[in-house]
């Protein structure tokens, strides 16, 4: 059959909603592909896969369902194994195709890719917005022109206004911008988690797909119970139960970790959003009306953290990503050069807070957010791992990293490589905030309270051979200036031993 327009949809564009849709049009065929280009870039997690090859096939089906012409290629046809120009090529030439259509990527790579491929057609093309965020791909870059900090909570406010959420005429709700100090609580079982919302599916024929093509990945995954939601029904069932169960106590534990609690109050959406099943302004306009609906059960530091996160912070680091890609992907202001140690694929470590973390990340694809910044990402920072092979397993093992999310949250926020960019200094602890933040340290083999001999917690002689060794670095950075000052006052003796200690560390974490 042939077809006058070919239009491109990739895995993470599964916006039904998208006004491409708004018309059945029999002269245009949408093409979706399962590419090994794709699984193959870095090594993923299964359920990362699984997941994005389910999403992507409900998202033909309900295509078909609603009457457009889909090609699928699944993963084990012959043209997954070809680049993303050479699949389009062959369906230019099988459809006589006269005119090529795509959204916008938003990862860097694939835009270069699509980019320099439209250069050399002979047909006529078009780019068109995917019509999911909030913002344009230029528009932090514009609001923060000459200035010399990209301050997250001065974007967040002029979001606030512009999109008037949580707002009484240009004034906040509450006549305050930012709860986070009340966003810090500790889990101690003060309120009861309630069970998670599951939507159990077997995905044994995608999984043995995935086999049969020969993609590499790592992690676990039950083929019988596959948890997470990849379709927009279940996507926004996902969100009503999150406003009804989990929204009432997310603010105060938002930042909470503990040994028995996979999820707490978290709402599970970030890979239906990252994929674009749903929008951030339905997810804050859901969340928000039903809290106007019931304040009398939910307070405004519950909510005003959560809209933090999706208006404030998500469309902050997209507009720091294509604000300074390419570049930023290769910075290493601190000049980490260490690889990553094998607990990171194995969970296997004596230290409770890691295990737990990376334990969870290679159990269900998911840490939130303090565990992959606070305890994975301050390890990895503390040690100096070089930062692409931190990027690398960040992209790999999490179901919702895509690269214009990972990058600034891991390079930037968690690793400093971008020398100040993002974060006015480096997101490092020692033992005390793991102690203040989780139930981790009760039971550890380690003792948090010590910085050296055989039976203190790594973090603590790690966070103080930091300071000291980057201290040339940070010498005018005046966020670092009262920690600078605690070093400087620590013995040359106990300084030694604690230089020791995090050196042996450092050389052979997997003994720790």
């Amino acid at each position: 059959m042939e077809y006058v327009t070919l239009r491109l949809i990739l895995g993470d564009q599964l916006n039904l909603k998208h006004s491409w849709f708004s018309e059945k049009d029999p002269s245009v065929l949408y093409l979706m592909a399962e590419m090994r280009q794709e699984t193959d870039y870095v090594k993923h997690h299964i359920q990362k896969v699984t997941g994005f090859f389910l999403a992507m096939r409900n998202f033909a089906k309900a295509l078909q369902n609603q009457g457009h012409e889909v090609h699928y290629i699944g993963i084990t046809e012959e043209l997954a194994t070809k680049s993303l120009p050479e699949i389009l090529q062959h369906c230019f030439d099988t459809y006589t195709i006269q005119h090529f259509e795509y959204q916008l990527p938003d990862e860097y790579r694939l835009d270069v890719q699509l980019k320099s491929f439209c250069t050399e057609l002979s047909i006529s093309h078009q780019v068109v917005d995917t019509e999911h965020f909030y913002t344009t791909r230029e528009e932090l870059g514009q609001f923060f022109e000459g200035k010399k900090q990209f301050l997250m909570e001065n974007f967040y406010r002029m979001m606030r206004k512009k999109h008037q959420v949580l707002m009484v005429g240009n004034d906040p709700l509450g006549n305050q911008w930012n709860f986070d100090h009340d966003n810090r609580l500790k889990y101690k079982n003060q309120v009861p988690v309630p069970p998670m919302a599951v939507f159990p599916k077997n995905v044994q024929d995608v999984l043995d797909e995935i086999h049969q093509a020969g993609v590499q990945t790592f992690g676990q995954i039950e083929p019988h119970f596959f948890i997470w939601p990849i379709n927009r029904e279940e996507a926004l069932e996902q969100l009503d139960y999150f406003c009804e169960h989990l929204l009432p106590h997310f603010g105060d534990y938002e930042d909470a970790m503990h040994t028995e609690q996979a999820f707490l109050f978290h709402s599970r959406l970030s890979f239906v959003l990252n994929t674009k099943i749903v929008s951030p302004k339905e997810v804050v306009d859901r969340v928000v009306m039903h809290f106007y609906k019931n304040q009398d059960t939910i307070t405004l530091s519950q909510v005003e953290g959560f809209v933090r996160q999706i208006l404030g912070w998500r469309e902050y680091v997209r507009g720091i990503y294509w604000r300074h890609m390419p570049d930023y992907a290769q910075r290493n202001a601190l000049d980490n050069t260490y690889p990553l140690p094998e607990m990171y694929w194995t969970g296997k470590t004596k230290m409770n807070c890691m295990h737990h973390a990376l334990g969870l990340s290679l159990q269900n694809a998911y840490a939130h957010h303090i565990q992959r910044l606070m305890v994975i990402g301050n390890f990895s920072l503390l040690t100096q791992r070089h930062p692409d092979a931190v990027d690398a397993w960040y992209l790999g093992v999490y179901m919702d990293a895509l690269e214009w999310v990972e990058l600034p949250n891991t390079r930037g926020m968690s690793q400093y490589a971008d020398g100040g960019i993002l974060a006015t200094k480096p997101y490092v602890s020692s033992g005390s905030y793991i102690q203040k933040m989780s139930n981790y340290c009760t039971g550890c083999h380690y003792d948090v309270k010590s910085r050296t001999g055989e039976q203190s917690c790594p973090f603590n002689s790690l966070y103080w051979n930091f300071l000291d060794d980057k201290k040339a670095y940070f010498a005018k950075n005046q966020r670092m200036a009262m920690m600078l000052n605690l070093l400087g006052k620590i013995q040359p003796e106990e300084l030694y031993a604690i230089k020791k200690r995090a050196s042996e560390i450092i050389e052979n974490p997997d003994l720790f």
